[in-house]
C-alpha cells in the first residue's frame, strides 16, 4: 500500500473544475488524488474534502470570495496559474468523518484498530484473536502486499501516526489475511504450551482456517 501523508503531501486540483463544483450548489467531494467528483459517491473515494459551498447571499455587500477561504480555515490553498495546490492536514478530524465508511479499516484513535469493514476480514480477524493474532498483525500484511492507500498524518517529533486503510483488490486482501492467520496458528499449534489443550472457541477457530486437529 501507498502511504499518502496529509502532513507531507500536496493535493493538486484543476482551478476551473473547483470553480465549476464550487459555483454548483451541490454536495461534491475533492479526492487525494485531486479529482472533483458530486453525489452520490463511490465506494472507492478516499477524500479530502466533501461539501458544498453555499452560494453568496443577493443581500451581501462583498460579492466576491477569495478560493483561499472557500473550503473553510482548515485547508491551506494556494493558487498556481490554472492550478490549486491544497494542504489538507488541518482537516484530519473532518476526513475521518468523510471516509470511515469506506475504509477498511481505522487506525485513528489510541485504542488501535477494532473491527474490518469487510465482513469476510472480520469473521478472520475475530477467528484469528482466539490465537492471539491481532488486527495490527494483519493490517501490516496488507500494508506491505496489497495495492492501496494508507491515508494517514505521520510526524517524527513528536510521533503521531493516525491513519485509515482503503485495499484496490479486496479479494487480494482476504486471501492474504487467510493465508497469514492460517499460518501463525499452525505455528502456534505446533510449538506454542499455551496451545496444547483447546478450547471450543480454539477449535472453532482452528477448523474456521482449515487446520486438522
Amino acid at each position: 500500500m501507498k502511504k499518502f501523508n496529509l502532513f507531507k503531501e500536496i493535493i493538486i486540483v484543476a482551478k476551473d473544475d473547483f470553480l465549476r463544483a464550487a459555483n454548483s450548489a451541490k454536495r461534491f467531494a475533492i479526492g487525494y488524488d485531486g479529482k472533483i467528483v458530486f453525489e452520490p459517491f463511490g465506494s472507492d473515494l478516499i477524500a479530502i474534502y466533501e461539501g458544498l459551498i453555499p452560494p453568496l447571499s443577493p443581500l451581501s455587500t462583498n460579492l466576491s470570495r477569495p478560493i483561499s477561504s472557500m473550503l473553510g480555515d482548515s485547508y491551506r490553498i494556494v493558487e498556481d496559474e490554472d492550478r490549486l495546490l491544497i494542504k489538507a492536514s488541518g482537516a484530519w478530524q473532518s476526513i475521518i468523518g468523510y471516509n470511515q465508511k469506506r475504509a477498511l479499516y481505522d487506525d485513528t484513535t489510541g485504542d488501535g484498530i477494532a473491527e474490518f469493514s469487510d465482513k469476510v476480514l472480520e469473521d478472520i480477524g475475530w477467528h484469528a484473536t482466539e490465537y492471539n493474532v491481532g488486527y495490527r498483525d494483519i493490517v501490516e500484511k496488507f500494508e506491505e502486499k496489497c495495492e492501496g492507500i494508507l491515508l494517514c498524518i505521520e510526524q517524527e517529533e513528536p510521533y503521531q501516526f493516525s491513519g485509515m486503510g482503503f485495499v484496490s483488490n479486496i479479494e487480494q486482501a482476504r486471501t492474504i489475511g487467510f493465508e497469514y492467520c492460517a499460518a501463525m496458528i499452525k505455528e502456534k499449534l505446533a510449538n506454542d504450551p499455551d496451545f496444547t489443550t483447546l478450547t471450543d472457541d480454539e477449535e472453532e477457530a482452528a477448523l474456521y482456517f482449515q487446520i486438522p486437529l
